[in-house]
């Protein structure tokens, strides 16, 4: 899907303020209700907005370490051995890819012997035949889509053509 300037000035403004109404958001925008509706239907269809879940901070929930596995699996075994995963509540992503690994498992946990407990479930999923575990010590840079949508709201295309 091309998202134009007005898309993109859109999902910025709702990416700074995620709880604004759609009559709000046409009035910041200069634009009809109707218009924004029609866009925000629009980008919902497209798969482009998949919701407004609020952003929360796990170290102040309580789950200060952030932890990444590389996971080695069984041939033919990713989906069983993906749904396992999703029922670990540390478990946050799993990601197949390429390369060394088959998985890439982002989790989190409460201290060190929390994590040794989160990775004991995780080695103990049938199917995982190997696991490479790093703890991340800080984020220089936290998972982030303004840099896209500003080009997207600054009229520069999305996709190659």
């Amino acid at each position: 899907m091309d998202l134009d300037e007005l898309d993109g000035r859109l999902l910025l403004l709702l990416t700074d303020t995620p709880r604004l109404g759609v009559l709000e958001c046409a009035r910041r925008l200069g634009v009809a209700r109707g218009t924004v509706q029609a866009r925000l239907d629009r980008l919902t269809t497209a798969g482009v907005l998949k919701g407004f879940p609020p952003e929360l901070d796990l170290a102040a929930m309580g789950y200060g370490l952030t932890a990444f596995a590389v996971l080695e699996i069984a041939q033919g075994r990713r989906s069983e051995v993906s749904s396992a995963l999703a029922a670990i509540d540390e478990v946050c992503e799993v990601h197949a890819t390429t390369g060394q690994g088959d998985l890439f498992v982002r989790m989190v946990a409460r201290s060190n012997d929390d994590l040794q407990r989160v990775i004991d479930e995780v080695v103990g999923v049938p199917g995982v035949r190997r696991t490479s575990t790093s703890i991340a010590l800080s984020t220089p840079v936290a998972p982030r889509v303004r840099p896209l949508l500003e080009r997207v709201a600054r009229g520069q295309p999305t996709r190659s053509r």
